[in-house]
């Protein structure tokens, strides 16, 4: 017989706890076994009801759910889905580096504004069925440094052309974002390339996720701005709450934000952006798409392949969740399958690879080409 994921909820606000609860229970395959008022209790309750997935609220009294999340981690590695406020975004990416698998934005102000969140906790929990927890932990191990500000001298940009322009396109959902980490902290400054990425993020968090990936890298890491010019050595986050589109404005490709419609199902959307791109750059497009639930990014790793660009696809070896991965793989149009600790080399190969063709072209100067 199929089995129920047993969830354990975790939160100091009485009427949250019973809020989360009644969204689990209206899914028959989801069972709430359990409810804990802080970090203290829920030990308790995971030594007695051994849960398969816990929800967790992280500013409690007595022992908080940063503490509670060591022990767990360290005595009894469950998965978690971290229900945080948009002022908390600081604190969800140290819980991430802690080896919480996902996250999910608790609303403030009203019971309705709590209920919105229903769908997307009930996708997630029900997800945590193909998480592969050994994989979040070993992400932990792998990106656990203290953030530095790393000293680059940022090289000039090719001197290209409108038509030499190429860009890599990434998309990635749960365990996403330890996955970007390892890709863009191990690229080179000099990457002759633009880089754009849609992870599965709200509204709130993505700007202090590009500025923490920013200090760790050598390329530059920002929130993507709509109407930012797309340059070399550089990676734009789609803002969560929007769509990352690619423009061409004054002979220059920029970013094009869009709003989102009541009837779509991810937001960031891979598909939309890697679409753009392929309909942008050709073959002279890369699209890469990494751990996450769903099927986000098929439809625009085929659009991609089919505008003769390269695609790839990370590994089942490495990926947290290998819905989104195992999907793109499975329309036969990826060229390349690789765990996450070897993107970055190949990404480095792929776009250096074009770059060399372009060095057989006449070019602009640098500074006619910046100046339009």
């Amino acid at each position: 017989m199929k089995r129920n994921v047993r969830v354990l909820v975790v939160d100091d606000s009485a009427y949250t706890r019973q809020a989360i609860k009644g969204m689990l229970e209206t899914d028959p395959d989801i069972e709430v076994i359990g409810i804990a008022r802080n970090g203290l209790e829920a030990i308790g309750k995971v030594k007695e009801l051994n849960p398969d997935v816990i929800t967790l609220d992280f500013e409690m009294p007595g022992m908080d759910g940063f503490s509670f999340l060591r022990w767990l981690m360290r005595e009894k590695p469950t998965p978690v889905i971290m229900i945080s406020s948009h002022s908390g975004s600081k604190t969800v990416f140290m819980a991430l580096e802690l080896g919480a698998a996902d996250f999910v934005t608790k609303p403030t102000g009203t019971a309705s504004g709590l209920n919105r969140i229903q769908g997307e906790l009930l996708e997630k929990v029900r997800g945590i069925k193909d998480l592969r927890l050994d994989r979040v932990l070993a992400f932990r191990d792998m990106i656990r440094q203290p953030e530095k500000d790393i000293e680059v001298t940022y090289p000039a940009l090719p001197a290209v052309s409108l038509s030499d322009m190429h860009v890599v396109a990434i998309g990635s959902s749960t365990g996403g974002p330890a996955a970007l980490q390892v890709i863009l902290s191990k690229l080179k400054a000099d990457l002759p390339s633009g880089i754009v990425i849609s992870q599965h993020m709200p509204k709130g968090f993505t700007e202090p996720f590009a500025e923490r990936l920013d200090r760790l890298s050598q390329i530059r890491v920002k929130e993507a701005e709509d109407g930012d010019l797309l340059d070399y050595g550089t990676a734009y986050i789609c803002p969560g709450g929007s769509h990352l589109l690619i423009r061409r404005q004054a002979g220059r490709y920029c970013v094009n934000l869009k709003d989102p419609s009541e009837d779509d199902r991810y937001i960031p959307s891979v598909d939309l952006m890697m679409r753009s791109v392929a309909q942008n750059f050709g073959p002279r497009s890369i699209g890469i798409i990494l751990t996450g639930m769903g099927n986000d990014g098929t439809d625009g790793i085929v659009e991609i392949k089919n505008n003769g660009g390269y695609t790839i696809t990370e590994s089942e070896s490495t990926a947290v969740v290998f819905g989104m991965p195992n999907e793109a793989f499975k329309t036969g149009r990826v060229d390349m399958v690789l765990p996450v600790d070897r993107i970055s080399d190949e990404i480095m190969r792929s776009v250096s690879s074009l770059a060399d063709k372009n060095k057989r072209k006449p070019r602009k100067k640098a500074l006619d080409f910046l100046t339009g």
